[in-house]
Order: C-alpha cells, then structure tokens, then sequence
C-alpha cells in the first residue's frame, strides 16, 4: 500500500479519523443461532489476537463493550429494550437507514483519549448481506469494528478475499497489516493527524 491509499482508509468529512480500542474488548451479540454465535465470536477473537488485544469476559463500566445486532429489519431496533439510551435519537437514525437502505451500521463510543471505549454494530441480514456466508459476515463486522475506519475505506473493495488454494474467507494481507501496525504499542490511540498515515506506512514496510 501507498501512503496515500493508508490515509484513504481513515478519510472522514474531509478530514482524517483514526481509533483504536483502548481496553479488551467484550463482545455480545444478538439475533443469531448458537452455531452462528460462535462463528462471529472466533472472528472477534481472531481479529483481536491480530491486532494484540485482549477479550475479556466483562467490562468493569460497560460490562459488554461490543455489542452487534442482527436482524431483518430497521424497525425491529425500536423495539430493543434500552437501546435508544445508548443510540441517541435512535429513531431518526433508523428512518435515515431504511431511506438509505443501509445494511450495516456501526456507532463507536470514545474516552477522555479518543479510544474507542464501546461500539455499537448493528447489520441487516437482507438483500446482497443475507447471501455471505456467516465466515464472511463476521469476519467483515469484526474488522470493521477494531478501528475507525474512514467512510469509503470498504466501498469498492472488500476487507476479505478468498484463499487461492483452499477457497477460504480471509483478512486480505495488506488490510492485516494495517491493523498490526495500527496497534503497534507506540503508536497513539487516536488521530486526527493526516502524518498519522505515514507512520503507520513505516510501520507496515518493516
């Protein structure tokens, strides 16, 4: 990847925006069958363990700092207990998804150091989403989860590939790298900084 194509990943409004989680994450997901909830709870792992942080079992304020939502419809959300306490106007915001025809929809939650403290994902199992495989479905929430991406990081090109051997859902490599380097220890938890990029360039060449 070019400095420029890193930068593209974190573009948001303009500008630049970049996070990380600043705690293990603890996930909690909704809406699917046991056999499904371990398929999407491995790729959580399995993301972590790229990026070099923990999950936990519970977070001493949040208890579940990553909660993913499954269902077939936008109006269903209306009628989850709580939740418009943690999406502010949440029926707003589920009119302006149905109008899209969204698919998928994440709110990140940050701390004093613009850490990403909770993320909130929620994904509409209808249209071109209902035909993935739950490999490919999980893996891409659980990528999209570990950092803010920009906007159109994923527009027109997937995070995943198939392995040419086995025909398996994979993180594409130069995509893993990104996430390595993002939470190499020296790196800061979050920028706004477009310099930002070139680091985690360096980083991705060693």
């Amino acid at each position: 990847m070019t400095p420029d194509e890193v930068e593209k990943l974190f573009a948001r409004n303009g500008g630049y925006s970049f996070a990380r989680w600043g705690r293990p994450i603890v996930p909690v997901v909704f809406g699917v069958e046991d056999e499904t909830l371990g398929t999407i709870k491995g790729a959580i792992e399995a993301i972590a363990t790229l990026a070099g942080i923990e999950v936990a079992e519970t977070d001493p304020e949040l208890g579940a700092n990553l909660m993913v939502f499954f269902f077939r419809d936008w109006a269903e959300l209306l009628d989850v207990p709580n939740l418009g306490e943690m999406i502010p106007d949440l029926a707003g915001t589920v009119a302006r998804l149905q109008m899209a025809e969204a698919t998928q929809y994440r709110a990140f939650r940050f701390d004093d150091a613009g850490a990403i403290r909770a993320c909130f994902v929620f994904v509409r199992m209808s249209g071109g989403m209902a035909k993935l495989s739950a490999e490919a479905v999980a893996l891409t929430q659980a990528v999209q989860a570990i950092l803010t991406w920009g906007d159109g990081a994923f527009s027109k090109t997937s995070p995943l590939a198939l392995h040419p051997e086995t025909g398996a859902t994979i993180l594409r490599p130069e995509i893993a790298d990104v996430i390595r380097a993002a939470y190499d220890p020296v790196m800061p938890a979050a920028s706004l900084d477009p310099t930002h990029a070139l680091r985690l360039f360096a980083r991705i060449q060693r």
